[in-house]
């Protein structure tokens, strides 16, 4: 997308270190959302190491500097869709193409990329230069890249409920599909005692 550069974690810490690049991640700041502040100061780096989920951070200029203004991050999971969950019979015949029926689960299988992590960074009024529309589509963006290179059309994410989210979200074409009860640890980050579950064909 023009007017923004995405740069790999990965690459980013081969360039300019692991201490450089700490700094930058240390700029971040999301007060809307203590988990997606965490993720970036303190699981980002860990997990881009481990192979869990990579995170991609998103620049843009501003008085002459490049400023971190955003990121998101990627992991590639095993989903599960219940077969009586609500969905459109075009999306359901399009979710067949991609997935594996499990008869005794009564479910479809489908290994999809997951944006496990997306947010804009409020430090400095920096998150003023993207929109929340805009980070969605690079991550999208992403994918799609991913995709050509390996196949798949879905992409899914996971989101706390409430309407202005799976309102942003519906409105970039993902689909409620389910819930997914939070784990008791994860009960101290959000309000809910679940999380809803949300799906994209491209």
């Amino acid at each position: 997308m023009d007017g923004f550069k995405v740069a790999n974690l990965d690459l980013l810490l081969e360039a300019t270190g692991e201490e450089g690049t700490k700094s930058i991640l240390a700029g971040y700041s999301c007060p809307l959302n203590e988990d997606i502040e965490d993720f970036l100061h303190n699981k980002a780096l860990v997990f881009a190491k481990q192979g869990l989920a990579k995170t991609h951070l998103i620049f843009a200029s501003y008085k002459g500097d490049t400023v971190l203004v955003g990121y998101f991050a990627l992991a590639n999971k095993t989903l599960f869709i219940r077969r009586s969950a609500s969905l459109s019979a075009r999306l359901r015949k399009r979710i067949n193409r991609f997935s594996r029926v499990l008869q005794d689960a009564n479910s479809y299988e489908i290994s999809a990329p997951l944006i496990a992590q997306l947010g804009k960074n409020y430090a400095n009024n920096y998150d003023s230069l993207i929109t929340g529309d805009e980070l969605l589509q690079i991550a999208c963006n992403k994918i799609k890249d991913i995709q050509l290179l390996m196949g798949g059309k879905i992409a899914y994410l996971e989101c706390e409920d409430k309407p202005r989210l799976l309102q942003f979200y519906e409105r970039n074409g993902f689909v409620p599909f389910d819930k997914r009860p939070l784990d008791p640890g994860d009960r101290k980050v959000f309000k809910s005692d679940h999380l809803v579950q949300m799906i994209r064909y491209f």
